[in-house]
Order: C-alpha cells, then sequence, then structure tokens
C-alpha cells in the first residue's frame, strides 16, 4: 500500500509527511527509515540521527498528538494594512488627511473629505450709514441734511457779499447784510494789510456790585484779554471765543466811536451793547459779585503798547503804554443790558 494514500490510517505530521510507526522513529518495523521515501537531511527540526546514520525524529514530550480544538487551529484574521501607532483624536483634531486615511483602509466612516464638495456661501454685503436706517429716519435724516446745508450756503454767500466791493447784491440788500454780519462774524484784511497791527492791546473791565447787605463795593480791574491768552497758551485747538471775542468787539467798538467815546450812528449802539453783554459774563465767570451780590454797573479800559520793531528796522516807536477808560455802563441784575451810561 502507498504510504501516502489517506485511505492507509497513517498519521501525518506537519508538511504532510508521515509519522514513524513506533516511539523509535524508524519507517519500517527494523528502524531503517527507507520505506518513506525521504532524502537524508529532510528531517524537520529537532530531529537526531542514529547510530547507523538515519536520522529519527524525537518522540513528543507528552505522549502522541491529539486533535486539535477549532479555536487552536483556527488562523488568524487577515490584517488588512499597518497597524496606526497613533492614538485615535477626533474627526476636529484629526482634519481631512486623517479622514481620507481612515476611508482608504476601510476601517473608519467616511468624513467630509470623501463626501460631496459644499458650494462656499458668498457674503452678503449689508447696507451701512444712512441705507441702513428704515425709510422714515431716512426722510429726516435727508431733510435735516439739506437743512444744515441751506444754513451753511446762507451764511458764505452773505460773508461773502460782506467783504466783497461795492456791487448790485450790496447796495440793494446791504442792510440785511450788515445785520446778519455785525458783530459776530465781522470780517476785514488788517492781518494782510501793508501794514498790520503793531500794537499789543489788554482790554480790562471792572463792576460795581450792590451786596447781599446793601452796600455797593467797586471790584479790581479784571484783564480779560491776559484771560483769553492763558486759555490760548499752550492749547492746541483753542476755541473761536478765546481768540476773537474780546478783541473784535473791541475794534467794532473802537472803529464805531469817536475820541470823546460817542457813538457814531446806529453801529455805534450795538457796538456798546455787545461789550455790555461781553462784561456780565465774564464777570459772572469770576464770581465777581459773590454771594448775593448783583452787578449794577460795569466800566472798560484799554491799555495800549507798541511792539517794539526790529534792530534793523531803524523805525523809533514811543515804549509808553496808552490807557483809554470808558465812562461806567449800567445793567440789569438779569445781565441784559441797559441802554445809556451813569
Amino acid at each position: 500500500m502507498d504510504a501516502y494514500d489517506t485511505g492507509s490510517g497513517a498519521r501525518q505530521g506537519p508538511g504532510g509527511r508521515e509519522h514513524p510507526a513506533g516511539p523509535g522513529g524508524g519507517g519500517t518495523g527494523d528502524g531503517t527509515g527507507g520505506a518513506s521515501g525521504a532524502p537524508e537531511g529532510a528531517a524537520g527540526p529537532g530531529a537526531v540521527r542514529g547510530g547507523s546514520g538515519e536520522t529519527v525524529e524525537p518522540p513528543p514530550a507528552s505522549g502522541p498528538a491529539g486533535p486539535r480544538s477549532p479555536s487552536e487551529t483556527a488562523e488568524p484574521p487577515p490584517v488588512t494594512g499597518p497597524a496606526d501607532p497613533r492614538p485615535v483624536r477626533d474627526a476636529a483634531e484629526s482634519g481631512p488627511s486623517a479622514g481620507t486615511a481612515e476611508s482608504a483602509s476601510g476601517t473608519g466612516p467616511a468624513t467630509a473629505a470623501t463626501a460631496e464638495p459644499v458650494e462656499p456661501v458668498e457674503p452678503v454685503d449689508l447696507p451701512t450709514g444712512v441705507a441702513a436706517l428704515s425709510p422714515r429716519y431716512q426722510v429726516g435724516a435727508l431733510v435735516a441734511l439739506a437743512v444744515v446745508a441751506a444754513a451753511v450756503c446762507a451764511h458764505l454767500g452773505l460773508v461773502f457779499l460782506h467783504v466783497a466791493p461795492s456791487n448790485t447784491l450790496t447796495k440793494q440788500h446791504g442792510a440785511a447784510v450788515d445785520e446778519w454780519v455785525f458783530p459776530e462774524f465781522e470780517q476785514n484784511w488788517k492781518l494782510f494789510a501793508p501794514n498790520p497791527l503793531q500794537q499789543n492791546i489788554s482790554v480790562q473791565v471792572r463792576a460795581e456790585v450792590s451786596t447781599a447787605d446793601g452796600e455797593i463795593r467797586t471790584t479790581g480791574w479784571y484783564d480779560l484779554s491776559a484771560e483769553d491768552g492763558r486759555a490760548i497758551d499752550g492749547n492746541p485747538v483753542p476755541s473761536h471765543t478765546q481768540q476773537n471775542e474780546l478783541r473784535r468787539a473791541w475794534d467794532f467798538f473802537v472803529a464805531t466811536h469817536d475820541s470823546d467815546d460817542r457813538a457814531v450812528g446806529l453801529r455805534g449802539t450795538l457796538s456798546e451793547s455787545y461789550l455790555r453783554r461781553i462784561a456780565v459774563l465774564r464777570l459772572e465767570r469770576n464770581d465777581a459779585a459773590g454771594p448775593g451780590g448783583v452787578v449794577e454797573r460795569v466800566q472798560y479800559r484799554s491799555r495800549t503798547t507798541n511792539v517794539e520793531p526790529p534792530s534793523w528796522s531803524g523805525e523809533k516807536v514811543s515804549d509808553r503804554p496808552t490807557v483809554r477808560e470808558l465812562p461806567w455802563w449800567t445793567v440789569s441784575g438779569s445781565g441784559d443790558p441797559r441802554e445809556g451810561a451813569a
């Protein structure tokens, strides 16, 4: 009978070789081992040679091998790819590359990288400025802008007519132009004249005050020009009031009064009222009346000093100051000027 016949009942070892019949390891009963037909040296690992030169396999340590359990004979599942030694991360941490690797290996769910691409959302331009308001507020804003623009244009037009040479419009509407411009918006060209102002003029004021106990006292002189100078000095954006209000009011008064301080025409009376109002406001700011006091009358004076010419000029001017003192003007306790002088 053939030794490799499955019907012979002969046991087969690993690799299809036939185990020896007895514990001695020979292929036949005489121990020669030639019946198997295996070449010398083809024995498996652990085989030893006998004294006569044949190769003999050692018997199993625990006796003849029995049938194996299904768990022992079952082959391990095939490995689909190299194991990733890195820890599993979130989809948000792993990013598109990790999602693609998991999907390609078949071990993880498909991520956004393998899904259909999402079309980007175009940004919506929201309205800004006046367009963002409701229609009612848009109409209100347009009306307010129109009113402001009309007022600015009218003011610029009247000031232009005031400084422009005499023409048909100024002849027909000169009174309306002067009423709008004087005294706050008066313009002149002295800064650009061939002989600009070369004098320092200090305007001062004092008051007669009715005290709370009925007495009358006279305050000291308040240097209003020095107060404006201190407010302007070191200020990068001084106010128009600090720079021009008092200076222009005094120039207006001098231009409309003669040497005896008598008003010339209607503008002279207007200049006096303007100076009274400034005096009352400044004295109230300095708390000249005191607790319970009332300002009854005010008096102005000016101190004019010539500016010293440069050394190369050769011009000689007097360095003595000139003082001009105005009469007392009566004012009401509320600060509204009264006509006339005391």
